[in-house]
């Protein structure tokens, strides 16, 4: 952006100077071109400005400024190594200092690898630490053990930083261009109840879309429901059955499940019905109006009871189901075909990738599309309609080898290159009763979504009035603590979870307010605000402080505590890169335990007793 200012004021001096040169171009034609100009150069001179008052007011990644300085360390100390490791991480304990750089061990393999040279680790540390530029962090560096370096920060740096904070508010790092990020989540299918299995895929993707907003990406967030194929033949056949006049008497489907499995026993048992159905299904796609309008009967039948679940969790999604994509599906075949990927097999057309041993099936015997085609559309649509820049596909882990055989499909035809864009997939494990086997009720069904969330309102209620909230609160403060408390707790359990793993899912263990749980979370977050509310303090009040005054850390928990909050950007980077969520989860436990600590050993709060103030 800087050079293109440049490159524009020099442009708009020599317009100025062609009156000058004796040149007479169209002077109309000289406004315009000035004025698109001056315009362009406004708009730069105004985004460079946002966007350095923006980097000013953000969070510094602390860890990123320490790698800066110990890579211009390493680089100084040892100017021939090519790409040298470097390791930098926060301190275990306190004697061991704030940071760890642990690059000498590498370092030292390096050398005896490529230039056969024998030096210490503790050698090298000390060479690093020599050449370590002037910086406004580092107080001191002591070399420990075999070569770790230690480093020790500034107090009057964290105490800076946390006064910006104070001011700015809680600025994400930085993150360059704005680049546009799909996630593909929750999916449920139409005409089947959400159950257990869609809870994982719907908390953990809203959870990197708010992450990815939050750090200021442009963020879509998509609905990839089942709403196309066979088995809307036999929904719609069993349809014009039960409900005759469906055309024009809306039909009173309360219970999609039931009318769901009705529809499958006859499917399963009729013959004839067996072949209406199909029927229905080739009408269907043929786009028959009476028959299109009996499959939005069914699908909005579906999308109302998804809602509920989607506005008790607080959930925000685009729908763009299989549906969406059909019309794209006989372009995607001929793409494959004409590059000469497409083989016949027994009358389908199937398509290998390399690396993969299963071929994907884009088109059946019968000439109707499958899974794969409808996700290759998909695929095709994010990455050269929607320009996503990241694309996230949140799916059980049972699904990885066929989308990554599906992403390669798509590099294979040239649709992107894993260089510029990331295409991943964000697996998870499946949830786990507490006898560690798939969860489900008692008579051995899939637990329904929706039983779920309304036992944990139960229990939240239960839980709260064992500790007499019930008797201070409103009804509806009541209300309210209920479902920050039910949801909150179930949200949180998922999350703090590693995704790649199967989880136990246990309300006891959820909604315990102590260990690593949104209810002990919650507890420390009111803490807080008593504390703020009992000092008659508010934000205001705290800025102009933060402007005044300097912010001594002598008291060890203190300064534990600021070095815990600081940390707050580097874990964001973090789980940006890999998203795994439950790090996020992990560092607020270990913000509301150091906060805990402080509390106990620090007075915020004190009663004058002969004022009460």
């Amino acid at each position: 952006q800087e050079n293109e200012i440049k490159l524009l004021t020099a442009e708009i001096e020599r317009l100025k100077n062609f009156g000058c040169l004796g040149v007479s171009p169209s002077l109309e034609g000289l406004r315009d071109e000035n004025a698109k100009l001056k315009y362009r150069l406004n708009f730069l001179q105004k985004s460079l400005q946002e966007e350095r008052s923006k980097t000013a007011k953000s969070m510094i990644n602390i860890n990123s400024c320490l790698q800066e300085i110990f890579g211009a360390a390493i680089q100084a100390a040892y100017p021939d190594l090519e790409n040298p490791p470097l390791v930098v991480t926060p301190s275990q304990q306190p004697k061991f200092g704030d940071y760890q750089c642990n690059s000498a061990m590498g370092i030292t393999q390096i050398l005896l690898k490529t230039k056969e040279q024998k030096v210490s680790p503790r050698e090298i540390a000390e060479k690093i630490s020599k050449n370590i530029p002037a910086n406004e962090c580092i107080e001191k560096v002591e070399i420990a053990g075999p070569g770790f370096i230690n480093v020790h920060l500034r107090k009057d740096f964290v105490s800076k930083q946390l006064s910006s904070l104070l001011m700015n508010g809680v600025q994400p790092p930085a993150v360059g261009k704005r680049k546009k990020v799909v996630v593909d989540f929750s999916s449920p299918n139409i005409a089947k109840e959400m159950h257990v299995g869609h809870l994982r895929s719907t908390i953990i993707g809203e959870s990197m879309c708010r992450l990815f907003e939050f750090a200021g990406y442009d963020v879509l967030r998509l609905n990839h429901l089942g709403d196309w194929g066979t088995q809307f033949g036999m929904l719609i056949a069993h349809l014009q059955d039960k409900f005759p006049d469906y055309l024009t008497v809306s039909p009173p489907i309360g219970d999609l499940q039931a009318f769901y499995k009705e529809s499958k026993r006859r499917f399963d048992t009729e013959e004839e019905f067996k072949k209406r159905a199909y029927q229905c299904v080739v009408l269907l796609q043929s786009k028959n109006p009476d028959f299109i309008k009996a499959w939005e009967l069914i699908c909005d039948v579906s999308r109302k009871e998804f809602q509920k679940i989607y506005s008790c969790l607080d959930i925000t999604l685009i729908e763009r189901g299989e549906s969406f994509y059909h019309e794209m599906m006989k372009d995607i075949v001929k793409e494959f075909e004409d590059k000469g990927f497409v083989q016949v097999d027994d009358g389908r057309k199937i398509m290998f990738v390399p690396g993969f041993p299963v071929p994907l099936t884009i088109m059946k015997s019968d000439g109707g599309y499958t899974y794969d085609t409808s996700d290759l559309a998909a695929l095709k649509h994010r990455l050269c309609e929607e320009k996503a820049d990241i694309l996230i596909y949140v799916v059980d882990s049972g699904q990885s080898v066929h989308l990554q055989t599906v992403f390669a499909a798509g590099q294979m035809i040239g649709w992107y290159d894993p260089k510029v864009t990331r295409v991943a997939h964000a697996a998870f494990g499946v949830v786990l009763g507490e006898d560690k086997k798939k969860f489900k009720t008692r008579s051995g069904d899939t637990v329904r979504l929706i039983d779920l969330l309304e036992e944990g309102l139960k229990r939240a209620m239960d839980k709260l009035k064992d500790k007499e909230r019930d008797k201070v609160l409103t009804a509806e403060e009541l209300k309210a603590a209920q479902t920050s408390v039910a949801f909150g707790c179930i949200k949180y359990a998922d999350l703090s979870h590693n995704r790649l793993n199967d989880y136990v899912f246990s309300f006891d263990k959820m909604l315990d307010d102590r260990g690593n749980t949104a209810a002990y979370l919650l507890y420390a977050f009111t803490r807080i605000r008593a504390i703020a509310r009992l000092a008659n303090i508010d934000e205001q009040m705290l800025r102009k402080a933060a402007r005044e005054e300097v912010l001594i850390l002598d008291h060890e928990k203190e300064w534990k505590l600021g070095k815990c909050i600081l940390r707050f950007p580097e874990i964001l980077q973090k789980i940006l890169e890999d998203l795994l969520l439950h790090t996020l989860c992990d560092y607020l436990y270990e913000l509301a335990t150091t906060f805990t600590e402080f509390y106990d050993n620090c007075y915020c709060v004190e009663k004058d007793r002969q004022s009460g103030e």
